[in-house]
């Protein structure tokens, strides 16, 4: 079936790589096109960081909001870290709707 795909963007913290990777699957076999977060700096993937790297990330992560329909948080155990209340913040301001994993 072809169709208009919902794109969805996924936000929370890095900490819960396998959450971010199950979340992506489930969204994908729901028949929405996901996009998430090119590294998981707190699972390890920040051994290349520089100092401007995180902020680069952030803004790149805003990018990603505004190509997409609407944002998941990823937000295990209620967790929501400083980045991810920003892009929230953004997502709402620019009329996206916000869905949960967790109802915060």
């Amino acid at each position: 079936m072809i169709d208009k795909y919902e794109v969805v963007t996924l936000c929370g913290s890095t900490r819960f790589k396998e959450d971010f990777m199950s979340v992506q699957k489930e969204l994908t076999l729901q028949g929405k096109i996901v996009i998430s977060v090119g590294l998981f700096g707190h699972a390890g993937d920040n051994e290349v960081w520089d100092d401007n790297t995180k902020e680069m990330l952030d803004d790149m992560h805003k990018r990603k909001i505004d190509m997409a329909d609407s944002i998941f948080v990823i937000n295990k155990n209620h967790y929501i870290g400083k980045s991810t209340r920003s892009e929230i913040e953004y997502a709402e301001n620019t009329g996206k709707p916000v869905h949960y994993l967790e109802t915060p």
